[in-house]
């Protein structure tokens, strides 16, 4: 049998396609999502990159479905990612204000009016007279279908935008989040933590008085029981601060390194004019008529923001115990996000009508493929991010325990 030049033999043609086999496997079960601790876990700035890209692609269409989509995107991978932490209940409370500011947002409406015109009358509330210097505000009148769908669709939008927020909550630990500060902002972050260390104490002082007061026989109702219930909680915070204070200053924080004054006033300059330029970008992004230079605006202000934090850094004396890591699955997280943006941003470019369609005339809403599938990307954090540790129910009663044993009959005695 004749072999040609160059070719391997059959039993070494099969060992390097096994080990080809082999190697796809391999990377396979390297991308998959391994359950999360200590040292793989996600840096929290990821998760709010992530949520940001979102919002902004929820800023850029009124297209009711894309709004939509963008809600099940971020539930899905909130329900799929979410740890049994007390922050992680958030998600609930943004769905409820997201809900409650589309309600509120009707209810002007259809109060108030609308400046947006219509021909598909619904029904006539009874209209009130104002006076001449109130002109252009009525309350009451024709209401139409096409401002109620207006009203709609921007407070679908204002509620997503809420909702992405609260996904970013939900998902990124905040005492993690704060530990991972630059050191310009070390003060801001102490006094942050500070605070949400104190919050609890603050509620559980102001139920433990009204306990007290109700034990007494006392109201705890009414101006007069807030202001004695007041003064004890504010009594309280204050010794409580006090030591705080003294605790900290023995144990050395506000320390500073000794910095030249042309490196401070360098660090403010740029810290305050990068600040300027990150607000500035996101003006722009978020507005109809910016995204040609929000871009730009936003990646030069960023850049100095960033320069400035770093020379503030020197000031601060401290090293950070276990800092948090951006591996490469916080960067796959935080990339979904700003591919979501980057595309849906795109699109509104090329294709405006399909995602900000016109309120009048009045029709359904089509839903675009390409932009749909951008915003799909967004799902990729609840395939390539680690899978928080669930906390096992607690073991119920067994049948055993629960069945109910008759006790014994009585003996009856023989007569002697």
């Amino acid at each position: 049998m004749t072999r040609t030049a160059g070719a391997l033999p059959p039993a070494r043609a099969a060992g390097r396609t096994g080990h080809t086999g082999r190697t796809a496997r391999h990377r396979l079960a390297a991308l998959r999502a391994p359950e999360a601790h200590r040292s793989n876990a996600l840096h929290p700035a990821a998760w709010w990159l992530w949520a940001l890209g979102l919002a902004a692609a929820a800023s850029r269409t009124t297209n009711p479905l894309l709004l939509g989509l963008l809600v099940g995107v971020a539930g899905y991978v909130v329900a799929a990612r979410r740890t049994d932490a007390p922050w992680a209940r958030a998600y609930g409370m943004f769905l409820k204000l997201g809900l409650a500011v589309l309600v509120i947002r009707l209810v002007f409406t259809v109060v108030l009016g609308s400046p947006v015109g219509g021909t598909h009358v619904l029904f006539t509330l009874p209209e009130v007279p104002l006076p001449d210097w109130a002109m252009g505000i009525r309350l009451g009148g024709r209401v139409v279908a096409e401002q109620l769908n207006f009203a709609f669709t921007q407070g679908l939008r204002l509620a997503t935008l809420l909702i992405c927020v609260g996904a970013a909550n939900a998902l990124a630990n905040p005492a993690r989040l704060l530990k991972s500060l630059p050191g310009a902002l070390y003060e801001a972050g102490v006094a942050v933590v500070v605070a949400m260390t104190f919050a609890p104490h603050f509620v559980a002082d102001v139920v433990r008085l009204r306990a007290a007061r109700r034990l007494r026989g006392r109201g705890d109702r009414g101006v007069r029981s807030v202001l004695q219930v007041g003064l004890p909680v504010l009594e309280g915070a204050l010794e409580r601060s006090v030591a705080l204070a003294a605790a900290m200053d023995a144990r050395g924080y506000g320390r500073r390194a000794e910095v030249a004054r042309g490196v401070r006033r360098t660090t403010a300059a740029l810290t305050v004019g990068g600040l300027l330029g990150v607000c500035a970008g996101t003006y722009g992004l978020l507005a109809a008529q910016g995204a040609g230079y929000g871009l730009p605006v936003l990646v030069l202000g960023l850049a100095a923001a960033l320069a400035g934090l770093r020379l503030g850094g020197r000031r601060a004396v401290r090293t950070v115990y276990r800092p948090d890591r951006f591996g490469t699955r916080s960067w796959l997280v935080a990339g979904s996000g700003a591919a979501v943006a980057a595309l849906t941003v795109y699109a509104a470019r090329y294709a405006p009508g399909a995602l900000n369609p016109p309120v009048v005339p009045l029709r359904a809403p089509e839903l675009p493929l390409w932009p749909a599938a951008g915003l799909l990307l967004g799902l990729l954090p609840a395939f390539v991010a680690p899978i928080p540790p669930r906390t096992p129910p607690s073991p119920g009663p067994t049948p055993s325990d629960t069945s109910y044993d008759p006790p014994p009959a009585p003996r009856k005695e023989s007569p002697a």
